[in-house]
């Protein structure tokens, strides 16, 4: 892995590389010199700097924008650019208008009037906004959906529009939610019973008591080439917990790659105090080789140690300040909580303005409960750009005696 600073990331240390790695941090410091910021969250809504599409970035420049009292139009003009930058520019904007932005919904209604990708555009709009806002825009999609070069998919809003919809050739499935858990293991044991009914199968069992009965069926449960398990057998797998550690002895020694990975996968998953430094080691390398993809399993690994795993703290705070892989944060904060908590007051602090759902929320529950970090709270209680678990969640944080934990 070649270093951050090659991947065009600006020092971490820096609001220009805060704000590109969605840190909290970034935000708060923003808002102490808004003029030098703008250029940076303007930059941010223009050039996609995820480390892979998990990370989130829309809503955390959205609230910037916001907060920093910037004009939407810049953003409105991106629109104009190619399909990835004009849907960058469509998501911020969507939330832009929800926060009361009337140049920000306009511009968007505009873009549908006239734009290029107009068709992508509008299927964001109708899932994003109230249909009073963009429902009086059928005639302009019926005069302009004639010179498209194929109809749409989505049947929002075109059905409701009265425009035909593409259809995907589909066989309907019976449901399998009325089979009992021993039907749903016998259809999977079943060498006759297709792919797709075997996923639907595990689907099933992913919403019930972990059923013991699966073990023994694993070998069999891959994807016809045989080159990864089916989808949901991991989920499945992981819900046995410690019931499936005596097979996966044998899935790791002797099953074909994709079988040995998840036998290899649960073993460390549920590996005794032994492997402990094992794993430090592990998290060491993957911090040596700027490892931005994975250390958040090895995090969840050494977090189940608790204070024994002190060793890995020095790493878990490296990760924290440094990777620009957003969606692993969450990972890292949690491991350091179970291994050492002390002096993460701030840290919970800065989560409530991080950029991922999953980091908002570990702060909403552990930020002390001071004056600036309940304000803050409140904020995103009644704030219509977030999302309805982070409002939720903020909402139980204050209704709780003093802002404690509910």
């Amino acid at each position: 892995m070649s270093d951050e600073y090659e991947m065009s990331y600006a020092r971490p240390d820096s609001v220009e590389g805060l704000l590109q790695r969605g840190r909290g941090l970034g935000a708060v410091r923003a808002l102490r010199d808004p003029r030098r910021s703008a250029v940076f969250v303007y930059e941010g809504i223009r050039h996609d700097r995820r480390w892979d599409q998990t990370d989130e970035r829309s809503l955390y420049l959205a609230r910037l924008a916001v907060d920093l009292d910037l004009s939407p139009m810049p953003v409105v003009d991106q629109l104009a650019g190619d399909e990835e930058a004009c849907l960058r520019a469509c998501e911020v904007l969507e939330l832009l208008a929800l926060a009361g932005s009337a140049d920000a919904r306009e511009g968007l209604r505009a873009y549908v009037r006239e734009g290029e990708h107009w068709v992508l555009v509008l299927e964001s709009l109708s899932a994003a906004w109230p249909p009073e806002w963009w429902e009086d825009l059928d005639e302009v999609a019926r005069a302009r959906i004639g010179a498209e070069a194929e109809l749409p998919w989505c049947s929002e809003p075109w059905t409701r529009f009265g425009i035909e919809v593409q259809t995907r050739p589909c066989v309907t499935r019976p449901s399998l939610a009325g089979l009992s858990t021993a039907e749903l293991l016998a259809l999977l044991a079943d060498t006759r019973t297709e792919e797709a009914m075997r996923f639907d199968a595990l689907r099933a069992l992913k919403g019930r008591e972990p059923a013991e009965g699966l073990i023994p069926l694993v070998p069999s449960l891959g994807t016809s080439d045989g080159r990864r398990p089916l989808p949901l057998l991991r989920r499945n797998v992981e819900r046995l917990g410690a019931l499936a550690v005596p097979a996966a002895h044998g899935w790791a020694q002797e099953g074909p790659p994709c079988l040995a990975q998840l036998g290899a996968d649960v073993l460390a998953d549920h590996a005794g105090p032994e492997v402990l430094p094992g794993l430090v080691n592990e998290l060491a390398e993957q911090w040596t080789a700027r490892a931005w993809c994975g250390p958040d399993r090895t995090a969840r690994r050494l977090a189940r140690f608790g204070p024994a795993a002190a060793g890995a703290v020095p790493y878990l705070r490296s990760f924290w300040l440094h990777t620009p892989h957003s969606y692993e944060r969450a990972a890292y904060l949690e491991a350091l909580a179970a291994i050492d908590g002390d002096g993460l007051e701030h840290v919970y602090a800065e989560a409530l303005w991080d950029c991922e759902e999953t980091t908002r929320l570990l702060g909403i529950t552990s930020a002390p409960a001071s004056p600036d970090t309940l304000d803050r709270i409140a904020v995103l209680r009644d704030d219509p750009m977030e999302t309805a678990e982070v409002r939720a969640a903020a909402r139980a944080r204050l209704t709780a005696p003093t802002g404690q934990l509910p």
